[in-house]
């Protein structure tokens, strides 16, 4: 199962990026092939990013030259984007109780 990390810096407060990430929720959701997405936000430092998870790797690709990330490269209020692309360890996630009863049903 493939793992896609983005992670970016804000030029806008957090409140405003609350309300930017409410209007792309559901159609990051509606993404084909996509799992799930853990949205990230470090107030502190004011990046944020998120954790995606995929049932394939051309789900992920899809992904990443599709429209949502396009609109994510173009955005004024984010700069400093990165995306990394990992495999899931499924035997030791086992083990540190990440969700790979979700992943091996999707499988």
């Amino acid at each position: 199962m493939p793992i896609l990390q983005v992670n970016f810096k804000l030029n806008i407060s957090t409140p405003e990026w609350r309300e930017i990430c409410a209007s792309f929720a559901q159609p990051v959701a509606d993404v084909p092939g996509l799992l799930w997405k853990i949205w990230l936000l470090n107030e502190q430092d004011m990046e944020a990013g998120g954790i995606y998870l995929f049932d394939s790797e051309q789900a992920l690709n899809n992904y990443l030259s599709g429209p949502i990330i396009a609109q994510v490269k173009s955005h004024p209020a984010l700069r400093d984007i990165s995306a990394k692309q990992f495999k899931v360890m499924e035997d030791v996630t086992a083990v540190t109780r990440g969700p790979v009863s979700v992943m091996s049903a999707a499988a």
